[in-house]
């Protein structure tokens, strides 16, 4: 889980000021909303995150419900 959160970090660090810069780029094809709308840049970060949880958490659940001992003499 640390591993998804450490990507989803530096997706964010490197996205959102990646978007910001673009967004007046690409403004004339945004329909009905703002390049700086900020309620929309919250909403898509705040998906992203969930998205991002929800992909971590399902393998790591799973994995942490397998006995370590089974696991090594499976291998």
């Amino acid at each position: 889980m640390r591993e998804v959160l450490m990507l989803l970090t530096i997706g964010l660090v490197v996205g959102v000021p990646s978007a910001i810069g673009l967004g007046r780029y690409v403004s004339s094809q945004l329909y009905g909303i703002q390049a700086n709308d900020p309620w929309m840049a919250v909403a898509t970060v705040v998906l992203l995150a969930l998205v991002s949880v929800a992909a971590g958490l399902i393998p790591a659940r799973r994995a942490s419900q397998i006995d370590p001992i089974l696991a090594l003499r499976y291998e």
